[in-house]
C-alpha cells in the first residue's frame, strides 16, 4: 500500500480549507443578509404551517434550538438549556412574541419576527425558590391572557419542553396542552434553500476546524488539545458551541463515545472524532472523520476498517432516494460483517439542522425497534459509520448529505484518507 498521506496532502488541506487570508484568520460569512431573512421567514411560515395542520392556536417553546429556529435568538442558549427561563409563543396568525431573560429583551428586538419582546416570568424553582407554585400561577395567567386576545377561541398550546408544574398550572386554567414535540421535528426536517446555503457556511467553518485538527495531529498532542482546535475555529468565525466532546485517539477510541482527555496520542495511533458542531447561523455540523497520528501509514487492521467504514457510508448515500421509507432503505443498505457488528454505531442515518434531528434510521442489526416514515427532499442527513473489533482501534466516520429530488448530495468536502 502506498504511503497513505504524503507531505504534500497536508499542505493541501491546510491550503482548502483554512482561510485563504491566512490560517490566523476567522472565516467571514460571503452570505448576503436576504439570505438570512428569507430562512427566517420560510422557518417561522413552517411552524405556523404546523400550528394550523394540528389544530393548536399556539406554539409555546422552551428548548433553545426551537427559539432558535422559530425566532432566530440565540440568547443564552447552553445557559437556558437547563434554565428554562427563556420562552417563545407562536401564534398561528400572530402575533410572535419573546420572553427573554429580564434585562436582555434588547437582545432581540431587531429580529422582524418578533412583534414584541417582553421580560420572562420564572417559576423554575433555582429562580422561584419557594415561590414557584406562586410564580407559575401568575406565569400561566399571563399565557392564558394572550391565548383569549390571539387564540380565536382555540385553546389547544403546542408545547415542546415543560415540566410538571407549568403543564398543571395551564390546564387548571382551561387550556389545552399538546406534545408539540413532533410538530417541531416535523417542521425542523425539510429544508429551504436558503438553509441549505446557510448550513453550507457552517460545514466550511467546520472543515476549517477539522483542518486544523489535522495539522496539528502529531505525537505528543493531547486528545484535548486537538479539540479545542474546532472550539477555536468555531467560535472566532461566529459559531455557538460543540454538543460533544468526542476525539480520542488510540486504545480509547474503543468502545467508542469517550470523551477527549489529557492523553498524548502516539505516532501511528488512529485519531477519531465527530464535531457535533454548532456553528453560525445556529446550524450543525456534524461530521467524522479518523486518521492516523503522525500522517503515517496505516497498518493493515487499520486500512482494513477504515476500507469497510468508506463502504458502508458511501453504499448507503448511493440508495437515498426522496420518496425512499425508512423499510426500503434498511432492506438495501450495507450489512455489517458479524465481526464488526459488536462495535457497530446503532444507527445509519439521523437527520440533522440546528441540531441532531428526526428521523433516526437504525441500522439492520436494529431496525426491528425502528419508527415509521420516509426520506424527503429537503431533508439534510447524517450518514455514519463505525467499524471496529475486539482489541482494535475504532474507525468513525460521518458525512452530511441533502436529499434532492434528483438524488443523494454530499455537503462537506473534507476528504476521505487515501488507501
Amino acid at each position: 500500500m502506498d504511503q497513505l498521506l504524503p507531505p504534500v496532502f497536508k499542505d493541501e488541506r491546510k491550503r482548502i480549507f483554512l482561510n485563504a487570508e491566512g490560517a490566523d484568520k476567522p472565516l467571514k460569512s460571503p452570505l448576503p443578509r436576504d439570505v438570512v431573512e428569507r430562512a427566517r421567514a420560510y422557518r417561522l411560515g413552517r411552524i405556523r404551517k404546523g400550528l394550523v395542520e394540528t389544530d393548536c392556536a399556539a406554539a409555546l417553546l422552551y428548548d433553545p434550538v426551537n427559539i432558535r429556529y422559530a425566532l432566530d435568538s440565540p440568547n443564552m442558549q447552553v445557559w437556558s438549556l437547563h434554565n428554562p427561563v427563556r420562552y417563545a409563543l407562536v401564534f398561528a396568525e400572530r402575533p410572535a412574541l419573546l420572553f427573554d431573560y429580564k434585562g436582555a429583551e434588547h437582545h432581540s428586538k431587531h429580529l422582524k419576527a418578533i412583534d414584541a419582546a417582553k421580560p420572562a416570568t420564572s417559576w423554575i424553582y433555582v429562580m422561584a425558590g419557594d415561590k414557584s407554585s406562586e410564580q407559575a400561577v401568575k406565569w400561566a395567567a399571563e399565557i392564558g391572557d394572550l391565548m383569549r386576545q390571539h387564540g380565536g377561541g382555540n385553546k389547544r398550546i403546542a408545547v415542546d419542553r415543560l415540566d410538571v408544574e407549568g403543564v398543571r398550572a395551564l390546564e387548571k386554567i382551561g387550556i389545552e396542552v399538546v406534545d408539540g414535540t413532533p410538530m417541531t421535528e416535523a417542521a425542523r426536517s425539510i429544508k429551504s434553500a436558503d438553509e441549505i446555503a446557510l448550513m453550507r457556511w457552517t460545514i466550511r467553518v467546520c472543515e476549517a476546524g477539522m483542518a486544523r485538527i489535522y495539522e496539528h495531529s502529531v505525537p505528543g498532542v493531547t486528545e484535548q488539545e486537538l479539540w479545542a482546535h474546532l472550539h477555536f475555529e468555531n467560535a472566532r468565525s461566529g459559531g455557538d458551541w460543540l454538543e460533544t466532546k468526542i476525539l480520542t485517539c488510540g486504545p480509547n477510541t474503543n468502545p467508542w463515545y469517550g470523551e477527549c482527555s489529557d492523553r498524548l496520542c502516539r505516532e501511528g495511533e488512529m485519531i477519531a472524532f465527530d464535531t457535533d458542531m454548532i456553528g453560525p447561523y445556529g446550524y450543525c455540523a456534524d461530521l467524522s472523520r479518523s486518521w492516523t497520528c503522525g500522517y503515517t501509514r496505516m497498518t493493515p487492521k487499520q486500512a482494513e476498517h477504515y476500507a469497510a467504514a468508506v463502504e458502508q457510508i458511501e453504499h448507503n448515500i448511493s440508495i437515498l432516494r426522496a420518496g425512499l421509507d425508512f423499510r426500503a432503505f434498511n432492506e438495501k443498505s450495507w450489512r455489517i460483517p458479524e465481526r464488526y457488528q459488536p462495535y457497530r454505531y446503532s444507527l445509519a442515518v439521523h437527520g440533522v439542522g440546528m441540531a441532531d434531528e428526526w428521523p433516526i434510521v437504525l441500522c439492520h442489526t436494529d431496525f426491528e425497534h425502528n419508527q415509521g416514515g420516509r426520506f424527503e427532499a429537503g431533508m439534510v442527513v447524517c450518514v455514519e459509520s463505525l467499524i471496529s473489533e475486539a482489541g482494535c482501534e475504532s474507525i468513525k466516520l460521518e458525512t452530511q448529505v441533502l436529499i434532492t429530488e434528483k438524488g443523494p448530495e454530499r455537503l462537506d468536502q473534507f476528504p476521505w484518507e487515501r488507501l
